[in-house]
């Protein structure tokens, strides 16, 4: 069965509304980017331990039980997308998250669960 609508618009001055909204947001693909990468367990474990603590890959790595390796190969993306920012200190390297946005996201994510 092939459902279709008869009409062109139900209601529309709410979809003029709507295709506005949608034209004016020109970011929706670096939004998806962000959704994807707090889509991957591990990226988002670093960016919840990051969220408390500046931490090193070698402290995260602990952290999470996987190699410096693959701690660093999970923050490569993390930084292309300015999800977390960095500072050097002698030979460690410090990650943090880039702005207080990013927890907010987790957390209303977390609260969205819990109701």
């Amino acid at each position: 069965m092939k459902e279709t609508c008869d009409i062109l618009y139900v209601d529309e001055k709410k979809v003029k509304a709507a295709a506005r909204q949608l034209a004016a947001n020109d970011n929706f693909i670096q939004l998806s980017e962000t959704f994807k990468l707090l889509g991957d367990q591990t990226r988002l474990k670093i960016i919840l331990a990051l969220k408390s603590e500046e931490l090193c890959v070698c402290d995260l790595a602990n952290l999470m039980g996987v190699s410096r390796s693959a701690i660093s190969h999970q923050l490569r993306p993390l930084k292309n997308l300015r999800l977390v920012k960095f500072r050097r200190e002698g030979k460690i390297i410090y990650y943090s998250l880039a702005d207080s946005h990013i927890a907010e996201i987790v957390d209303t994510a977390m609260t969205h669960l819990q109701e």
